[in-house]
């Protein structure tokens, strides 16, 4: 598998070029599932959607661990948007 990181700044955010080889159908229907242009739109969509899913099962767990919390996570998400 090739792996060749290159870094470069930007406005002081830095981002990074990387050669992976990834199986093109899955990058085709990640493609076709986030509705992105291009590989990499498909990738780092598939990368936030993944950090935003371990986050939720990481905040489900502790609030499992909280007897007393008794909300919903339909009730969560109208708290969270101010309704």
């Amino acid at each position: 598998m090739p792996f060749d990181v290159f870094f470069y700044a930007f406005m002081g955010v830095f981002f990074m070029r990387t050669t992976l080889d990834i199986d093109e159908e899955l990058v085709r229907e990640v493609m076709r599932a986030a509705k992105a242009k291009t590989k990499k739109g498909a990738i780092v969509t598939a990368l936030k959607e993944y950090l935003k899913a371990t986050r939720r099962q990481e905040l489900r767990d502790m609030i499992g661990a909280y007897d007393e919390f008794d909300l919903s996570l339909e009730e969560l998400e109208i708290m969270r948007h101010g309704g």
